[in-house]
């Protein structure tokens, strides 16, 4: 079966690492989180907004 272990996830992180610099990792996962933090709240609002739409056709 397909999996990813241990050794796999070190090395991931050091390809990471040596790519990107220790200094921007910070950098990155701050930019990615505000990324997924957007993310959210957009479908959110979608989805309060077709509420608000179906509300007003009944």
């Amino acid at each position: 079966m397909f999996g990813i272990g241990l050794p796999e996830l070190l090395l991931i992180v050091l390809i990471i690492v040596l790519i990107f610099g220790a200094s921007r990792l910070p950098e990155l996962g701050r930019g990615l989180g505000e990324g997924i933090r957007n993310f959210k709240k957009s479908l959110k609002e979608d989805h309060e907004e077709k509420g608000a739409q179906n509300e007003e056709i009944s």
